[in-house]
């Protein structure tokens, strides 16, 4: 759906209620576009029709076959065509719309797209689809710090904001999704005040209501060989100072928990605000701030040694904010690496001999526990500004296990060197006794 003319709230609304009412019968997300500039046009599609990925990457071919791209991403965590039917307002009134930034964005855009049910297949598809086509790799950006960031209109870029769904949060969907209106509204000012063009884009990570099969699925009979599915990789997140990004972190898994009985909540599933973020060239503070009431900050420094004539960097401590209090995890043993590397850690605990032990434990706080798994950090001389350095890995070459196996293997050598030093030392009698000659007699003495 192309043009200002046929984006009016009750058109949409309409169009939304049309296409549920047909009967859709496959895994959809809704898929929304516009531009600060202009692309080609596209032809509305019929109501009921699932847009295919081959017809999207066909498509984002001709708006992003030539010159340098700037691309905002809005990827909620999940997002369905019923939430604009749900929260979109009745009878195209905006003042109870949860997305009149959204609506207000589409209509005075130059040119706009709307697919109200694009084919789901996983979560990376929109990412991996976008990267392919710009030929550049999502940045994850936080809306905050967002005016700090330097862009380079000369090269495409792919700005990644991620924002919440309702799900799993004490406010309700309303107020998340009205949330996330305001930011997509901000982010997409404060890219506009600084004269750089951009293509905006709104979908879900993953549909928030899942529509059933109706008909019976074609299931393959016989045998099949097993198709290999690539992992779904997350973007960094990524910290800017005036002077560009300066810190970087990733981790499969940001595990906290408050209490053994507690269980483990999981941050890195959540978008984290990094108010009270700074960097400069001595020390590093990233602060992760989640919704679910949680705090991680990360304090960093770097200094110069004499004795390797090169300067390092360390991650002094880790703070953990929870329910009014606080606890610093400091290094077992020194989690640092070369200034101009980053650090990684298959895993960063604070039990079973782990690499962070409590600081100053308190009585509240003596129980809490941190798990990071495939955990990585730089808070340095970021590599190309967007990439981490070479990872310098907690695990030194001599493991445990390689240990173990060296001194077996040595001491399984001893014996057998042992061994055959006796085989060696063997020597044969110098007399036998013959049965056919005289026996050999053996005087007694009374």
């Amino acid at each position: 759906m192309a043009g200002p003319n046929c984006l009016q709230l009750s058109a949409l609304i309409a169009f939304f209620l049309v296409f549920s009412a047909s009967g859709s019968v496959t895994t959809q997300v809704p898929f929304l576009m516009w531009s600060s500039g202009g692309f080609p046009a596209l032809k509305p599609p019929a109501a009921g029709h699932v847009t295919s990925n081959g017809e999207l990457s066909a498509y984002l071919s001709t708006v992003f076959g030539s010159g340098p791209h700037t691309v905002l991403l809005f990827l909620q965590d999940k997002l369905s065509k019923d939430d604009f039917t749900v929260f979109g307002g009745a009878y195209g009134d905006k003042q109870d719309s949860a997305f009149k930034n959204l609506e207000d964005a589409l209509q005075s855009s130059s040119s706009s797209v709307v697919l109200p049910a694009l084919e789901w297949v996983d979560v990376a598809t929109i990412p991996a689809l976008l990267q392919e086509k710009l030929n550049v790799s999502p940045l994850l950006v936080d809306p905050d710090s967002l005016s700090d960031l330097t862009i380079d209109t000369s090269v495409s870029n792919l700005l990644l904001i991620n924002l919440p769904y309702c799900s799993g949060l004490r406010k309700s969907c309303r107020e998340i999704l009205l949330e996330n209106d305001e930011i997509m509204e901000k982010v997409s000012s404060s890219v506009k005040t600084r004269d750089v063009p951009f293509t905006a884009i709104y979908t879900g990570l993953q549909p928030s209501r899942v529509i059933s099969e109706t008909s019976v699925p074609k299931q393959q009979v016989g045998r099949s060989l097993l198709q290999a599915v690539d992992p779904v990789v997350k973007a960094p997140i990524m910290f800017n100072s005036s002077a560009g990004p300066c810190i970087m972190l990733w981790a499969q898994n940001l595990n906290v928990s408050l209490s053994p009985s507690a269980g483990w909540v999981n941050l890195a599933a959540e978008t984290p605000s990094m108010t009270g973020s700074m960097c400069n060239s001595s020390n590093s503070l990233l602060v992760l701030s989640y919704a679910s009431g949680y705090t991680l900050s990360f304090a960093m420094s770097q200094r110069f040694y004499s004795v390797s004539a090169r300067n390092w960097f360390t991650l002094d401590s880790v703070q953990l904010q929870a329910n009014g209090l606080t606890e610093s995890f400091v290094g077992r043993r020194n989690i640092s690496a070369p200034a101009e590397y980053s650090f990684h850690c298959q895993s960063v605990n604070t039990f079973r001999e782990g690499l962070l032990v409590p600081r100053d434990s308190n009585q509240n706080s003596s129980q809490w526990r941190l798990n990071f798994v495939d955990f990585q950090i730089q808070g340095f001389g970021l590599a190309n500004g967007t990439n981490f350095s070479y990872a310098s890995d907690c695990a030194g070459f001599f493991t445990a296990g390689i240990w173990m196996g060296l001194l077996t293997s040595l001491l399984m050598l001893l014996i057998f060197v042992y061994g055959l030093h006796m085989i060696m030392q063997l020597n044969t009698m110098d007399r036998f006794d013959d049965p056919k000659g005289p026996s050999i007699s053996v005087p007694q003495s009374e």
